[in-house]
């Protein structure tokens, strides 16, 4: 049997390595860290670009370039370019005529140069006067064909964009071909109204008058497309001039498509593109602040990119509800930008899709949150943030080169199970796989090698190690976001987290956000979460559910730690409402300090971080040293982390 290799076409690389994304999700943390929403730290992310890829745009860029063309487009030119140049072609036929006439004395050419004085002011309106007065001068006859001709190539290019180099030569066929052109998509038109058209009619059309659509659509929805994105630039054009301009115009235009017999079939496609796309911006006037004078192709040529400009500005700033990078059209931003801002743009896309698909975020009824993966490699990130700060040899720093250990090895050990932190018994492990069979010569394998199953493993036996149950209070009231403390808390509460899952799995850790009412935090819904907008600081409740975490592990090391930046001002009452008065009732303090003294007789030590110099907050966090002997911290909001982490560490190196 023979076998071929070569590149692989039918999709992605399956070998291809995952794609990276830990770098981006790392960018999203650090806004999370700082208080952000996983969707605005997206967006955020996004508006930048890919992290590293200087030659990769974000949206921003994007935005900027995409500004940039629209003040191109604005400084252009004047809208008002073909009536401006049919008037000079109509001035110099006048005058031509004119000048054949003065020499001769005869009564006809003075009722000739009487018919001339009494044209009317309106371009159209003498237009279509004239286009029965037989001309005496061979050069005013030819100017004013010139005009006719000009009409009619920008008429026409202002519906179908490339007709008017293909009409720079009008002849008799070149016409008919266009009139048959245009009965022949009102055709197709009408038939796929009715259900009946195929892909086959479209080709076959396409056969004919390719030639004709320089885009080159494949279907006849592309086809739509563009006429009807031209077609509505052709009357924001209209609806852009002067009453009196717009008149003329409009005039000029109908006059021109009654001489060449497209008034019906023009009617008919515009009632059709209408339908089809109502949507566009039929009506809406723009203004060009540009000097030239542009005609009527090339004004709805400006039209038509400022308006896709438009659209593609609103797509890209992401700035409404659900809003995806799906959403942004790429045949928008090729016209737009070009090429290399497609590839930007599905680089982009690729940093979205593959949050999604390697199992960071989740979208969930259109709103975007971070899953339990994402926030572990968040909880990381802030770990390493603490660690990084703390200078060695401060008060509460130490190495931990045995954090994570089981404990001092005891010389046994036993068959090793999925989560054991204990070292691997190699030893014993290579002894049995030789014992169950792994020592077996197989075709391919090295001699002596030894083929180790899951069930071979064996883990050194260690002296237990004491545990502890950990409660972090963590203040989520307004006056946390007043004093911009809720982001240091946010990121305290994840590396705190994150500390205990890698280096202490056996502690028993419990996170508690306390406002008006207290309730316990999941290790999944701290980077997403946001502090609460009503009144109230319940310490009271949030040590009333502590308590029941220490009391459901009573062998465990009790360790409470509470982050704050007020007084109590509200506790629990006996029907399970909060009560909230400020300044702080005498009820209050005695209920909260009440629950203090249980936590003292439970032998846990009570560290408050203090966010504030207030003196009630003052007073009242020295009773509570006072009465349970932990100790008070003020730290400053930038280093909230590494107190309560070096803290945690001291606590449980004592312990």
């Amino acid at each position: 049997m023979a076998y071929r290799y070569g590149e692989y076409f039918d999709g992605p690389d399956p070998l291809a390595a995952p794609y990276d994304v830990r770098a981006a999700l790392d960018e999203m943390g650090d806004a999370i860290l700082s208080g952000s929403t996983p969707v605005h730290a997206l967006r955020d992310l996004l508006k930048r670009g890919l992290p590293g890829a200087s030659d990769r745009k974000g949206l921003d860029d994007m935005l900027r370039e995409v500004r940039r063309r629209r003040r191109e487009l604005r400084e252009r030119g004047r809208l008002d370019g073909t009536l401006e140049k049919a008037r000079a072609l109509l001035d110099k036929a006048i005058g031509q005529e004119r000048a054949e006439l003065f020499p001769d004395p005869s009564d006809d050419a003075r009722l000739r140069e009487s018919e001339l004085d009494g044209l009317p002011d309106d371009t159209a309106s003498a237009i279509q006067q004239l286009s029965s007065y037989e001309w005496r001068s061979g050069a005013a006859r030819q100017t004013f064909e010139e005009l006719r001709d000009l009409l009619r190539r920008e008429v026409l290019d202002s519906q179908f964009k490339g007709l008017r180099d293909a009409l720079a030569h009008p002849d008799p066929a070149a016409m008919e071909r266009i009139r048959q052109m245009m009965s022949d998509l009102n055709d197709m038109l009408d038939k796929d109204a009715r259900g009946e058209h195929t892909q086959a009619d479209f080709e076959s059309f396409m056969g004919k008058y390719g030639d004709l659509f320089s885009e080159r659509p494949r279907n006849l929805e592309e086809l739509v497309d563009l006429l009807a994105r031209r077609a509505a630039a052709t009357q924001r054009m209209l609806a852009s001039l002067t009453p009196r301009q717009r008149e003329e115009l409009a005039n000029l235009i109908n006059q021109t498509l009654d001489q060449e017999g497209l008034s019906e079939q023009m009617r008919r496609l515009g009632d059709a593109l209408l339908a089809r796309r109502p949507d566009l911006a039929w009506n809406t006037p723009e203004r060009l602040a540009g000097e030239e004078p542009l005609g009527m192709g090339d004004s709805v040529t400006a039209l038509e990119e400022l308006a896709d400009l438009t659209q593609l500005e609103s797509a890209l700033r992401q700035d409404y509800p659900g809003a995806r990078l799906d959403d942004v059209d790429e045949a928008a931003v090729r016209r737009a930008l070009g090429r290399s801002a497609v590839d930007d743009l599905e680089a982009l896309r690729r940093i979205e899709r593959e949050l999604e698909e390697q199992g960071y975020l989740l979208r969930r009824r259109g709103k975007l949150e971070l899953t339990p993966k994402a926030v572990r490699r968040l909880g990381e990130t802030a770990l390493r943030r603490v660690f990084s700060s703390l200078d060695a040899g401060r008060r509460g720093d130490h190495d931990q080169h045995d954090a994570g250990s089981a404990g001092e090895l005891t010389g046994s050990s036993r068959p090793w199970r999925f989560g054991d932190e204990q070292p691997i018994d190699v030893v014993r492990t290579l002894v049995n796989g030789v014992r169950n069979g792994g020592l077996r010569r197989e075709p391919g394998r090295a001699p002596g090698a030894v083929r180790l199953s899951v069930d071979d493993f064996e883990v050194a036996e260690t002296e237990r190690r004491s545990a502890a149950a950990v409660c972090l209070l963590v203040d989520l009231s307004y006056s946390m976001a007043l004093r911009g403390t809720w982001a240091a808390a946010k990121q305290t509460a994840l590396a705190l987290q994150a500390l205990v899952a890698a280096k202490f799995p056996q502690d028993a850790v419990q996170i508690i956000g306390f406002s008006n009412y207290a309730r316990v935090l999941q290790p999944d819904e701290l980077a997403g979460l946001d502090w609460d907008m009503v009144q109230g600081t319940n310490l009271h409740h949030a040590l009333l559910i502590a308590g029941r975490h220490l009391d459901r592990h009573p062998d465990f090391e009790p360790v409470v730690l509470v982050v704050t930046d007020g007084e109590p001002t509200a506790h629990l009452m006996r029907n399970g409402r909060s009560a909230f008065e400020w300044p702080p009732s005498s009820e209050t303090l005695e209920l909260t300090l009440a629950e203090v003294d249980k936590m003292t007789r439970r032998r846990a030590t009570i560290n408050v971080f203090m966010l504030a110099g207030d003196e009630r907050l003052q007073e009242f966090v020295d009773e509570v040293a006072r009465r349970n002997g932990g100790r008070v911290f003020s730290p400053s909001a930038d280093r909230l982390g590494e107190y309560v982490v070096s803290d945690f560490l001291r606590l449980r190196r004592a312990r």
